[in-house]
Parts: C-alpha cells; structure tokens; sequence
C-alpha cells in the first residue's frame, strides 16, 4: 500500500466533508435554492431541481441531519449496513459489533439491504446524514455513487465478509478459496459428479465466488460443475426441496456442495425423511459451520467462517481509527477452517 493512501485513510478521523455551498457553486444556483431542493423540493422547477441533484451526486454532498448545535457533534452511533437480518451468518457478525462498541460507549444503527445495491446507496445516504462515527457495510461491491460516497466521506469506513481492494479498512475471508477447498476436499473423497446448490445467488455473490472457487477446481479436474440456484431466502424447507430437484435433474450426482449450512442442514434432514443414506446414496456438504449442522446425524462437512469474530476485529479496527492508534494492518483475513463431519 502506498504512503499516499494510507495517508488517504488516516484522514478519515477528520470532517472535511463537501458542504451545501459547495453544491451551490456546482450547481450554478444559491445555497437558498440549494436549501429549497433539499427541504420543499416541489417549490423549486424541475430543470433546477435536477441541476441541483446532480451537483449533490456530483461533489458527493451529505446532508448533515442532525440539528443546530449538535450538529458540530460527535455522534456515538456507528452505522452498521448488512445484507440479510433472517441469516444467521449476520446476526453473530452483530453480535461481534456490538459487543465491542459497546466498551467504547458507542451503539450501532442498523440498516438491512435485502441483497440490494440500491437499497445500500439508500441506507449510506441517510447514515451519513445523521452525522454517523464510522460505517461498516457488508461486501466491497457498492453501486458507483455510493463508491463515490464512500471514498470522499472523511470517517473510517470498514468493508466485511470478503477480502479485496478496499475504500478503507476490510476484514473478512476468501470465498473463492472457501469453495476451492471444499471441491478439493471432494475431489479427494472420490466424488466425481458433484452440483452445486444456491440461494440469491444474484446479489449474494459472495455465495457465487464459492460456486466459482468449487468451479474452477473440478474444472482443473476434468470435471463438469453443475450449478442450481433459487430465487427465495435460503431455509430447511428449501434445503429438503433442493436435495429432490438435484436428484431429479441430475439422477446420477454424488455429492451436492450447498451454498449455506442451512440449506444442507435441511436437505440432511428431508433425505432422513425420505430414507436416503448421507452420505451413502449421496454426500452432502455446507458453507459456514453453524452449531445445528454439527449437532444432527450426520454431522455436516462444511467450510467453517469466524463470524462473531469478523464483527469484534472489524469494530476493533474502527475504534483503534476513531481513536488516531496506529494499525498494524487496514485489511486482515481471518480465514476459515475446513469442518470435516461424516455427510461426506
């Protein structure tokens, strides 16, 4: 990392922000009409109102929500953006957040994207706007305005759950590599004709970095990697309906790599069900090492991702840039482990 950008990043403890004046001298207009846009839009013409929203956009204006005197304020909240509130996987990376800030004095503000970009650029917005210590979202792939936002904005910034380039600070795992490993794992068991099974896989592309790692090693392999996916949020229900469509769709499969451990959590359960043999008539193996998949018979083969602690060193790094402290590092892999249970 250069000298430059790590300067870059440690200017983020400051608020040099771009202010509505700044919008106005972009605009071309006063920072009345500025004002008017933001507070009674439809007393402003249109033509000036969308000059007006595209300078916003343009120098990366945040409107400052909170109030008169607080405004110069230091929040203690810090705005905490993921993708799914009904995944388990997110509820124990807040549980590691919050657990954390809280020894510092700081609470956190939560905002679900439902796997939806927009919805993100949307929730960046108006966290911002209310004068937030510090963001953590989930992910390293925004739409390009909430990019822009993000790396103008002059507070730390920290990107979770995968690692990459990052605006500032990052903390998370390889999933390419999660699904390289558990393909390789397979590939060594003997299981030649494999599917991969997914949810959302659409917005939840970390899931489709796995299905891209567990690709590209059956495909050193000689091997073909089918690939099923579902629209709906991943469940048991779905878990057991995705265990019947493998079987139907690609009668001869030996193994099916599940995105998730809910999912294959399910499909271990619906095949007890319907009499068929984990892993002798098939193999089943999972994403995330969950506490249910080692607590049924067969215990669950997955790939094993630290969330709680992906929630503690993310909120740790954001303290130690609030507080000015030196890091040792501004992107740390916390890795995963391969869980070898008896599904395969």
């Amino acid at each position: 990392m250069s000298n430059k950008n790590s300067t870059e990043r440690r200017r983020r403890k400051g608020s040099n922000n771009p202010t509505l004046g700044d919008v106005a001298k972009e605009a071309g207009v006063s920072s009345i009409t500025v004002s008017r846009v933001l507070n009674s839009p439809d007393s402003v013409r249109a033509t000036t109102r969308h000059k007006v929203e595209a300078a916003i956009e343009r120098v990366g204006y945040v409107r400052n929500m909170v109030a008169g005197s607080l405004a110069s304020a230091s929040s203690r909240f810090i705005a905490v953006i993921v993708p799914s509130l009904s995944n388990v996987v997110f509820i124990e990376v807040i549980q590691g957040l919050q657990s954390t800030f809280e020894k510092y004095g700081y609470q956190i503000l939560l905002g679900n994207t439902d796997y939806s970009m927009q919805r993100e650029t949307e929730l960046v917005n108006t966290f911002l706007g209310w004068s937030s210590s510090a963001l953590v979202t989930t992910g390293l792939r925004h739409e390009e305005g909430c990019n822009s936002l993000l790396k103008r904005w002059q507070k730390p910034v920290v990107e979770i759950m995968e690692l990459g380039n990052a605006i500032d600070l990052n903390v998370g795992l390889s999933h390419y590599d999660a699904g390289h490993c558990m393909a390789d794992y397979l590939l060594g068991q003997g299981y030649r004709r494999v599917v991969f099974a997914g949810t959302q896989m659409d917005g939840n592309y970390r899931a489709r970095l796995r299905y891209e790692g567990h690709r590209d090693r059956l495909a050193k392999a000689g091997i073909e990697a089918p690939l099923l996916e579902w629209a709906p949020a991943s469940d048991f229900e779905l878990g057991g309906h995705a265990l019947e469509r493998v079987l139907e769709r690609h009668p001869d499969t030996q193994a099916i790599h599940f995105a998730d451990d809910v999912l294959a959590t399910g499909a271990i359960l619906h095949a007890t069900r319907l009499g068929i043999r984990i892993p002798g008539d098939i193999a089943v193996c999972g994403f995330t090492g969950l506490p249910i998949g080692q607590a049924i018979t067969p215990r669950l083969t997955t790939i094993s991702s630290p969330r709680e602690a992906i929630g503690r060193i993310a909120a740790e790094q954001v303290i130690a840039r609030i507080e000015g402290r030196p890091l040792d590092a501004e992107q740390i892999d916390v890795g995963f482990e391969l869980t070898i249970g008896e599904s395969a």
